[in-house]
């Protein structure tokens, strides 16, 4: 299928029109476009359609990065990604939700460029009501930048589920009661970006972008977004509030300690230094 890309100018503002055909996503009964759901929000000449394909490039003039024209409350986003292959140290391609303000709620996959042969890490985070510091970070258990492969949340108001490939690599619960805020009244966009991070991405900021390397490209198809579309009035719910999502199953319970036992190398909760007494919901 012929994707199209096209550019204009009114004023000072450049529109990127993207065709990305989006076959996960539908719009009454037709396969819906990258431009049905979503714009170049920032460095649109670095935000490039290749076939069915979206790419985001990072080079030493900027970054990149695309987000939903709408906001969401409670549903699924995934889409797939192949990440930047060969020396990809320094920088870092972003998949999360977030919502706005100083008090926003934000749901994070950061993936962590190394130098070649070394792994990427996957740094996950939670903020609810502005405060954030809720890291874990883990390996992946294949070559993330050979082919592409699922990244997802859930998110309902009961947990929130980050899903690689549908295993669970994290599970941030509702603990109101014990005093633990839980995103539940901010609506979010979905949002995705590549930048350079090289003061702290990768070894804790020893080494370097080489942009001699450059560009650097994180590449995308298959998005999909089966959310609650907010508005003033929202009040609805859907499959993510029936009670076989209220929790892990016994399955995905055991592919989460799976992965927290081989793939995990940092997680707050364990962190003494930082947390002498243990945040609440790490209880």
């Amino acid at each position: 299928m012929a994707l199209v890309g096209c550019q204009e100018e009114e004023g000072r503002i450049m529109h990127l029109c993207i065709f990305v055909t989006l076959c996960s996503l539908l719009v009454g009964s037709r396969c819906a476009s990258f431009d049905d759901f979503f714009y170049p929000s920032w460095a649109v000449d670095h935000v490039m359609s290749q076939g069915e394909l979206l790419q985001l490039k990072l080079d030493n003039i900027s970054g990149a990065g695309f987000a939903s024209k709408s906001t969401y409350i409670f549903g699924k986003a995934n889409v797939q990604i192949k990440l930047v292959p060969g020396d990809s140290a320094g920088t870092v391609t972003a998949f999360y939700m977030s919502s706005q303000g100083d008090q926003h709620d934000e749901f994070d996959f950061e993936f962590l460029g190394n130098t070649s042969g070394e792994p990427y890490a996957v740094q996950t985070n939670v903020y609810s009501k502005g405060v954030g510091n809720r890291e874990q970070r883990i390996f992946l258990w294949f070559d993330p930048t050979a082919d592409f492969h699922s990244y997802s949340f859930l998110w309902n108001r009961q947990q929130v589920v980050f899903f690689v490939d549908d295993v669970p690599v994290r599970i941030f619960s509702n603990n109101e009661k014990r005093g633990v805020p839980f995103p539940q009244t901010q609506p979010m966009g979905v949002y995705s970006s590549i930048w350079n991070a090289d003061d702290w991405a990768t070894q804790g900021g020893l080494v370097k972008t080489d942009w001699s390397h450059a560009p650097f490209i994180s590449t995308y198809k298959n998005f999909s977004i089966d959310a609650c579309q907010y508005s003033s009035k929202t009040n609805c719910s859907s499959w993510w509030d029936q009670p076989v999502y209220a929790s892990l199953n016994a399955k995905q319970r055991l592919k989460l300690k799976w992965v927290h036992e081989k793939y995990m190398t940092y997680d707050y909760c364990k962190d003494s230094v930082r947390f002498p007494t243990p945040p609440a919901e790490c209880a």
